[in-house]
């Protein structure tokens, strides 16, 4: 009775065989996150180590990390490498948050570096913000917030000086701008309004991303009986924050 050797015989082909090389790449690293073995901040295998490991061609480990990059699971570092990231941080949306207080809450460091402060003539988009002719003057601030040394806030401020005419002359930083705001300029209106937008190219080096990676831009007003006091843009990188509350139908608000 003959018998069929094995080289004879047809190959079957595994489960993960029928799955894009890149994706097992992908499906590696993830399953290194969920079981603990790669923890929030380690550093994550080099394309070099996964074609090694995987015997797959750089593109295709390049494409992996891409794509993990993509949906923030990892943030790649140019020259140093790729890491697992930090869970995304939640700013309220019900109140006037104080983004120091709620990085150091979960333990981190908070920074914020001034970019600059200033009187300046209002612009058309400005002067119908804050509800005054166009020309006015007001004061505009720029800074960033840092947690842990990441960028995760730009913001951009324009204040109506009639209502804070002290703005300028404080030191931000021992004081944020919102935190001095709320505590000496009283207001009884606030308005929130959330987009999905592009940085340009300068934000988006002030935020160390790329400017073709989203942003949520968190834009506020307030008012004193009718009268603006500030608007402010806050944008941050959609890949390491987002916005959100929880409330109770009583009218309560919980953070979270």
């Amino acid at each position: 009775m003959s018998s069929r050797t094995a080289s004879s015989r047809k190959p079957t082909a595994s489960p993960a065989a029928s799955v894009a090389l890149y994706q097992q790449v992908k499906d590696h690293v993830l399953r290194k996150i969920a079981d603990g073995s790669l923890a929030a901040g380690e550093r994550v295998p080099s394309e070099q180590e996964l074609v090694q490991e995987f015997g797959v061609a750089r593109m295709t480990a390049n494409r992996a990390l891409r794509e993990l990059a993509g949906q923030g699971v990892i943030v790649r570092v140019a020259g140093v490498g790729s890491f697992v990231a930090e869970e995304k941080p939640q700013s309220t949306l019900l109140r006037i948050a104080n983004i120091a207080e709620e990085i150091e809450q979960r333990g981190h460091d908070h920074r914020f570096e001034l970019l600059g402060v200033s009187r300046i003539s209002a612009s058309p988009e400005v002067a119908t913000a804050l509800d005054l002719p166009i020309g006015a003057s007001v004061f505009h601030l720029q800074g960033v917030h840092f947690e842990n040394e990441v960028p995760v806030q730009l913001e951009n401020r324009y204040v109506n000086p009639r209502m804070a005419p002290a703005f300028m002359e404080q030191d931000f930083s021992l004081i944020q701008p919102s935190v001095y705001l709320v505590r000496n300029v009283a207001f009884d209106q606030i308005e929130h309004v959330v987009d999905a937008i592009l940085p340009t190219a300068e934000q988006a080096r002030w935020l160390q991303m790329q400017a073709g990676q989203p942003c949520l831009m968190l834009t506020r007003r307030t008012w004193l009986r009718g009268t603006p006091v500030t608007w402010v843009h806050c944008l941050h990188p959609g890949m390491r924050y987002r916005l959100g509350s929880r409330f109770r139908t009583d009218g309560s608000q919980q953070e979270g």
